[in-house]
């Protein structure tokens, strides 16, 4: 599940960096770059790249508690019980499948533009391949050809991005075409891009930093001498390539191109065919092959414990609740195993039915973002309580989907509720983000001006931008009620020295 904890730093930022380049990366890029201009690959890069890095000042700390855990449920097991546990992990399920969807559907898509195959071929294809390597040796087949995948990545963008460029017409194209684009799509400040694009996926930076098994996996299987230098390094690496991508979709819009029936997961496929040769049609067919395996083989070995997916129905499901602490290590490389194949069909499943892929990252981001304030603040306070974790999550995403599906109207006293729950979700984040790097004192600061802020500048402006309300909402309703549950119960203080006897390796038995 976590290669006994010792991979070194150089397979350790191979496997985050090429696993986060996922095919949304290519395929979001582009169209946010399509969509918003000159602004929309930097939004969506370098946000992106965040969500590795803040992991690292909250993982030192998972570390330390649970030094011997394969996956942060298994932690939050230890702190809070079952329920709580649970609730992580079906969020991590859910999280995996759906990213399994995106990955096989980024594939089909590439087929069906780029070959006489047909979509729902691409798709079949690259759900069985990638589960027949992950089936081999689960953690350790995903590491290993994550480096080599990762190489091919960084070589092979550096030829595509420059040649697709200088096809399309090169920097003097590019500034030219600027002239026949909307003002905000060629504003690099736009206001539309930031309140649409930008800032939603700020939001989501810690959701996916906490509550990607992908990532917290490869925490805990890196050496702990080593966590810093390999977050950091993934960090660079996925927002220099994946920016880069990204302005495809830029050139694609100055030239005035419309993506092949109007479908925007078309376009990187589209523009590559029409402006190179066989030669780099073939290396970029490598290239987008390389990061949804990455992905997706990551994604099904953290359900089960052979990698992200696999992990978490081995360990979280099985290992805590169905054996109770006494696993036989066995019968969990089965269960492991099950869960890949039974993910993968759902995967291909319901890439066939080519889901709009933007609805269903912002869809996980809002499920994550409802867990983060529960998860840190159960791995520093000795106060949060079992009931108060499982509770916040709940009502968060009831109120989430109240506002994301517009349940209840936007405008008058509910609009300006729900305003107010976003200003306290916008605060947490800043003050969480602060917290992680400067300290207690420092994030509580800048947790409360950055919501005195919202209060002032957003009320009666935020409704207006539904993704952004929804997801701060999450954010703010889940700390909301995990606080004050928290204070008011009479439950004795948590004593955090008694999860590292919790959480140890399964096959111990086996010894």
């Amino acid at each position: 599940m976590v290669s006994n904890h010792r991979v070194g730093f150089g397979m350790g930022a191979a496997s985050m960096t090429a696993t986060w380049i996922w095919a949304a990366s290519f395929y979001t890029a582009a169209t946010f770059g399509y969509t918003y201009g000159v602004s929309g690959p930097i939004h969506y890069g370098f946000w992106g790249a965040l969500m590795i890095l803040f992991i690292y000042p909250f993982g030192r700390r998972f570390r330390k508690l649970a030094p011997n855990a394969h996956t942060l449920g298994e932690l939050i097991h230890a702190r809070h019980g079952s329920s709580s546990q649970l609730i992580l992990a079906f969020s991590n399920v859910l999280g995996s499948v759906i990213s399994l969807m995106v990955n096989f559907t980024a594939a089909g898509a590439l087929v069906s533009v780029l070959s006489p195959l047909s979509f729902q071929t691409g798709v079949i294809l690259a759900g069985v391949g990638v589960l027949y390597y992950t089936l081999w040796s689960g953690f350790r087949a995903s590491v290993l050809t994550d480096f080599a995948q990762l190489v091919a990545l960084m070589a092979i963008a550096i030829v595509i991005i420059p040649a697709v460029f200088f096809a399309m017409g090169g920097p003097s194209e590019l500034v030219e075409g600027l002239k026949h684009v909307t003002p905000q799509q060629a504003d690099f400040f736009s206001t539309d891009a930031i309140l649409n694009q930008g800032a939603p996926f700020f939001v989501a930076v810690l959701a996916y930093a906490i509550g990607n098994q992908t990532i917290s996996q490869r925490l805990f299987a890196v050496n702990e001498d080593h966590i810093k230098p390999t977050f950091i390094t993934a960090t660079v690496g996925y927002g220099a390539i994946v920016i880069g991508l990204g302005m495809i979709g830029l050139m694609a819009l100055t030239l005035g191109v419309e993506p092949l029936n109007g479908d925007m997961n078309n376009l990187i496929p589209q523009m590559v065919s029409e402006y190179l040769p066989p030669f780099f049609i073939a290396l970029f067919f490598i290239l987008v092959i390389g990061s949804l395996s990455s992905t997706a083989d990551s994604d099904l070995s953290a359900l089960s414990a052979l990698s992200a997916l696999s992990a978490i129905m081995m360990a979280d499901v099985y290992g805590k609740n169905i054996a109770r602490g006494k696993a036989d290590p066995r019968r969990m490389l089965l269960v492991g195993r099950l869960t890949m194949i039974i993910a993968t069909v759902l995967g291909i499943v319901f890439a066939s039915f080519s889901l709009d892929i933007l609805v269903m990252l912002v869809f996980v981001g809002a499920l994550w973002g409802a867990i983060v304030f529960p998860v840190i603040a159960s791995c520093f306070c000795d106060r949060i309580t079992n009931l108060a974790f499982t509770s916040s999550v709940l009502v968060a995403m009831v109120v989430f989907c109240m506002a994301r599906f517009e349940w209840v109207p936007l405008e008058g006293i509910s609009g300006l509720i729900f305003e107010l729950l976003a200003s306290i979700g916008g605060g947490v984040i800043i003050g969480l983000m602060v917290f992680g790097f400067l300290g207690r004192i420092a994030g509580l600061v800048a947790g409360v001006l950055a919501m005195l802020a919202m209060v002032v500048f957003a009320t009666g402006e935020l409704r207006d931008y539904t993704v952004l309300l929804a997801s701060l909402t999450a954010y703010g309703t889940s700390t909301l009620v995990c606080v004050i549950m928290s204070l008011a119960s009479r439950q004795p203080r948590f004593d955090f020295t008694t999860i590292t006897d919790k959480v140890g390796h399964y096959d111990e038995s086996l010894t």
